[in-house]
């Protein structure tokens, strides 16, 4: 069934609204079942309110809204900033600056071995897109590749796409952060989706943008 997009709302919220040590791969069932993570922990609680109101709107007043948790996502007009960029569009900065300047290493901070899954900004365009055409249920539904990288990998990718000849030191002085972070998809194939675009393409084409417009980027 296709349903009425006029009247149709889409909550976009956020994986890190699941326990900081939720099983993995994480599905939707896992939500406040232990504690966040206590560094974004206002940011998730935010979003999950978010969920909530979209459940009470359904319940009183019949409103056809869903609830959408997306990976890492990543892509053109990203932030690009060394300061609080996330970790994809970092690396490309990093690595692309060093080259431009000669830079012998770049330094990444932990060890390389935490994994995190990232999906391409049109990808999930099209996952959202697709949601509100053919989802219409009052739980939240995750969105992802279904596929995770260590650190370390994700920093090689990105090194050799951007043609980055240096070193990466990696700095084990500071925290790794949280293991791994995989969103179960398994509800949103079964409806008949998935992504298209690997992490490497998606990786290049965003450099690509990156170098485009470098001027302009945020950063």
């Amino acid at each position: 069934m296709v349903y009425n997009l006029s009247k149709k709302l889409l909550f976009l919220g956020s994986s890190c609204i699941y326990p900081k040590k939720a099983p993995q791969p994480i599905k939707e069932e896992y939500l406040m079942t232990s504690h966040l993570e206590s560094t974004n922990s206002g940011y998730a609680t935010a979003k999950i309110a978010g969920i909530e109101m979209c459940k009470s709107y359904r319940k009183q007043w019949g409103c056809d809204f869903i609830s959408v948790m997306p990976c890492n996502l990543y892509g053109p007009g990203d932030s690009f900033s060394l300061m609080d960029s996330h970790v994809l569009p970092a690396f490309i900065r990093k690595f692309h600056d060093a080259k431009m300047n000669g830079i012998p290493q770049v330094e990444i901070w932990g060890d390389g071995t935490p994994k995190r899954e990232f999906m391409y900004v049109d990808d999930a365009a099209e996952a959202l897109y697709f949601l509100m055409q053919y989802y219409d249920e009052e739980n939240h539904i995750n969105i992802g590749t279904g596929e995770d990288v260590p650190i370390s990998f994700l920093a090689k990718m990105i090194k050799n796409i951007v043609g980055y000849e240096g070193k990466i030191c990696w700095n084990k002085s500071y925290p790794n952060g949280t293991m791994r972070k995989l969103l179960d998809n398994s509800r949103i194939q079964s409806l008949g989706w998935k992504p298209e675009i690997s992490l490497e393409q998606g990786i290049k084409e965003t450099y690509e943008w990156f170098v485009e417009n470098y001027k302009n980027i945020r950063k």
